[in-house]
């Protein structure tokens, strides 16, 4: 789901440097060093943890486990535990309908209301467009009514998808790309329609058995559950046992449950011809239509990691985050589950995931070890380095450190690991600076994920945008904006903490804001302001700006 308020992020640590590509890939001793020193850094042995995959082909270049499966009774976790996959389930659901499509009984182009009668506008929904997330049909996890129910209890696919069928669409058919679990539902009742089967025994019929995935499964077969290693999150930084939800709900959209072990199965037969035939695979990993901006295929993701392609998906589900890739061509599988949902992006499985692929190829990210620069160097690095009319990263000195904000995101404090060399605090995300002649700063180039070839950026000669000042208000006018607002499926609650006062989007960490009047207030960890609406009373709503958007939110009663 795409948040439009963005939590603060961390410093990490990272993988040595390399400056050009290795002529070699790494060693199996090597990789192992360098996972080992990752799961060191990120998972502690007393709390949850992850299991970690790392081969090249066959060849397992490094396997194992650190934390717990269980907290209560120490239970540690291995490299055979079985975890929740979440949207990783979506790859399976995927192939498994495609394998239907090689077959003759259904195909890409049928409409929905073949399979489904009476989904609405479900003669103008494709099933492509289900796989691919072009359909419109709302993600029933965005629908509040949904999220305020009782999801611990069991539902068939036809009950889960009354619960999103009268929702009004994103968008019409085709015309844009929005994820959608609700597609996902609608293709496990499109797989149970023709199979004559539930969508979950289908795909074990006709992959997890074939392909000797024996300890891949529906989380909600209690062969299954039984064996599921405990889901934690984070609350006021204790671990507690993960919210309850049956795994019935999630559907084909993510409620598979599996290995470290049996996804490089997964992947090496998938990707190497043993699951679906040439044509049928080039079209999963090929995206069309609307999903080509977005990069996304039928199940999968298309990526890069130090500019070579890369195919992956990312899961998320009460409990645990999951990361699978597959890096072509020199054949490198990782993969990262975690029975933790509450880490911050920065230390997630997605960023543990590519950096561990880029060490198996032998082009690791540059570390995070900073170097010494004086504030008078930082100083010469300050200004507005404009991406576009509406954007533009503020480079700013801060407290003795050099920072970067772009517009409307968060602050990030930056580290110098080089002469004119800056690394975010993801440990990915990072920039050289760019010099005239005369040696004077004229710009950037950017590595977005850290990824060559980068983006020039110029510096402008628009000056640094003013600090804003906080100006003391009386303990009324506080009380006036604090409550629960709303706007469509979003809902943001702003609240005191102490003597601090918090606005916090939905599930994401909550955000001090600071008032610059009574109905203004902003943010310094996020390029955001909120706008009350001005009343004697309690505020009415309150407008959200960042990055150029705007979004009102009305008080719930």
């Amino acid at each position: 789901m795409r948040q439009l308020l963005l939590s603060v992020a961390i410093g990490i640590a990272c993988l040595p440097h390399a400056s050009a590509r290795a002529e070699s890939p790494a060693t199996k001793a090597g990789v192992a060093r360098y996972t080992e020193h990752m799961m060191a850094e990120f998972y502690r042995p007393d709390a949850p943890g992850a299991a970690v995959l790392v081969a090249r082909g066959d060849e397992v270049l490094y396997s194992g486990a650190r934390g717990l499966a269980d907290v209560r009774t120490g239970t540690p976790l291995t490299a055979d535990s079985v975890f929740r996959i979440g949207s990783i389930s979506k790859q399976f659901a995927a192939a498994g309908l495609l394998k239907l499509v090689e077959a003759g009984k259904l195909s890409l182009d049928d409409p929905l209301s073949k399979y489904v009668s009476d989904f609405p506008n479900g003669e103008h929904i494709t099933v492509l467009e289900l796989l691919n997330h072009t359909s419109g049909v709302k993600d029933y996890t965005h629908i509040a009514a949904w999220r305020g129910g009782p999801i611990e209890k069991d539902v068939s696919t036809a009950q889960l998808i009354a619960t999103f069928k009268d929702a009004k669409p994103d968008f019409a058919p085709g015309e844009d790309w929005a994820y959608d679990n609700s597609g996902y539902a609608l293709v496990g009742a499109v797989i149970e329609a023709v199979s004559g089967q539930s969508w979950h025994a289908y795909l074990r019929s006709a992959l997890f058995e074939p392909l000797g995935l024996t300890h891949t499964g529906y989380g909600a077969d209690p062969q299954f559950a039984a064996q599921q290693v405990h889901g934690y999150s984070l609350e006021d930084g204790k671990v507690v046992p993960a919210k309850v939800i049956s795994m019935t709900i999630p559907n084909a959209a993510g409620a598979l449950v599996s290995t470290v072990g049996d996804l490089l199965k997964w992947n090496r037969a998938l990707h190497e011809g043993r699951v679906l035939k040439s044509e049928t695979y080039t079209r999963m990993i090929t995206p069309a239509g609307k999903a080509i901006e977005a990069k996304y295929g039928l199940g999968i993701e298309l990526a890069t990691v130090q500019g070579r392609p890369m195919l992956d998906h990312s899961g998320g589900i009460f409990g645990f985050e999951s990361m699978l890739e597959y890096v072509p061509g020199p054949d490198i599988s990782v993969v990262v589950l975690q029975n933790n949902d509450s880490n911050d992006d920065d230390k997630g499985p997605d960023m543990i995931a590519r950096k561990l692929a880029a060490a198996a190829l032998g082009e690791p990210y540059p570390e995070s070890t900073a170097i010494a620069v004086g504030a008078t160097t930082l100083k010469r690095f300050e200004g507005v380095y404009r991406i576009d009319d509406h954007n533009a990263r503020v480079l700013r000195v801060v407290d003795g450190k050099l920072t970067a904000q772009r517009s409307g995101g968060q602050r990030n404090i930056l580290l110098p690991i080089a002469a004119d060399e800056f690394l975010y605090s993801n440990g990915l995300d990072r920039f050289t600076v760019q010099r005239d002649a005369a040696g004077m700063v004229t710009g950037m180039r950017f590595f977005a994920d850290g990824e060559p070839p980068g983006v020039l950026v110029a510096r402008t000669r628009e000056p640094l945008p003013s600090e804003r000042q906080e100006v003391p208000l009386p303990r009324a006018a506080l009380d006036r904006v604090l409550g629960t607002y709303a706007a469509g499926d979003r809902n943001m609650k702003v609240f005191t903490n102490g003597n601090r006062l918090e606005a916090q989007m939905g599930g994401q960490p909550p955000v001090e804001i600071f008032a610059e009047s009574p109905d203004l207030f902003f943010m310094t960890a996020v390029d955001a302001t909120l706008t009350f609406a001005a009343s004697k009373g309690n505020a009415s709503a309150v407008t959200l700006s960042q990055g150029g958007r705007t979004m009102e939110f009305r008080r719930l009663p």
